[in-house]
């Protein structure tokens, strides 16, 4: 609530200002400090960032207790133990992942949480890549019908060996999907809790799970279709179009004054 300490000094800097531009002010600060604006909090979330090209970058946001009660990771997930970041990325390399980065841990509800980066080349290539092993992935460009389908099958867990943790059964795993172009078909239906399916901003997909149904196994299917075309591209196309298109009517409108102003001046 520190922040909420500072909105209101700030209120009180602001006496000139209308009352209700001040308690805006303050609401906003109260909400940004005591709730959480960015959505659900997953215990596990992997998040697949595609390229046209098939190539991509996995981010993995999870508990250290999910990494070894999914993928069986050799880590000690205790709350007093510090967090190794080089050893978790050596078990990522050992186990096959290339290009792998750990960031900074942090830890919410006495649980350590880290964040694990792998790139890749070819998307296909991830099931050579242990800990993403468990799924099986399928890129299939149409440069003909100017389409992409992408399929990304989740497996059962590797069930770790892990003692008590304090989980209450409402976690969440989620699976989502940074696409490089608007998504025209994606299978669409309800897995655990969660809404499979629910598009953000025209190419970003989301599906979520309960964590004891991702620990039991319970598959997961996210299959999309896409153009084959980024929107980076297009917008980029779009932007040029509109720049020539106002280049042309600049260079028109002052052809036609000087054009018109030599008549004046014949005249």
């Amino acid at each position: 609530m520190e922040r909420v300490e500072g909105a209101q000094y700030i209120i009180r800097q602001m006496r000139g200002w209308p009352v209700v531009a001040a308690a805006g002010v303050l609401a906003l600060a109260v909400t940004a400090s005591c709730s959480s604006p960015l959505g659900p909090k997953y215990e596990y979330e992997e998040q697949v960032y595609l390229s046209v090209d098939g190539s991509a970058t996995v981010v993995i946001d999870a508990s250290l207790p999910a990494l070894v009660a999914l993928r069986g990771l050799a880590i000690d997930p205790q709350p007093r133990t510090r967090v190794d970041r080089t050893g978790i990325r050596q078990l990522f390399e050992k186990a096959g992942c290339k290009d792998v980065f750990v960031g900074q841990p942090w830890v919410r509800q006495s649980r350590h949480f880290v964040q694990v980066r792998v790139k890749t080349t070819d998307i296909k290539s991830l099931g050579s890549c242990g800990p993403l092993a468990w799924s099986r992935y399928t890129f299939q460009k149409d440069d003909a019908a100017g389409t992409i389908r992408y399929l990304q099958q989740v497996g059962a867990a590797a069930a770790g060996d892990l003692k008590k943790v304090n989980w209450d059964g409402t976690e969440l795993v989620g699976f989502k999907l940074h696409l490089p172009s608007r998504i025209s078909y994606h299978n669409v239906r309800k897995l655990g809790t969660g809404e499979a399916g629910q598009i953000e901003r025209g190419n970003i997909l989301t599906y979520e799970q309960r964590l004891t149904d991702r620990r039991s196994g319970v598959p997961i299917d996210m299959e999309v279709h896409m153009g084959a075309s980024s929107i980076l591209f297009q917008t980029l196309w779009l932007f040029a179009a509109a720049a020539a298109a106002a280049f042309t009517v600049m260079a028109v409108l002052i052809w036609w004054t000087v054009r018109h102003g030599k008549k004046r001046v014949r005249a």
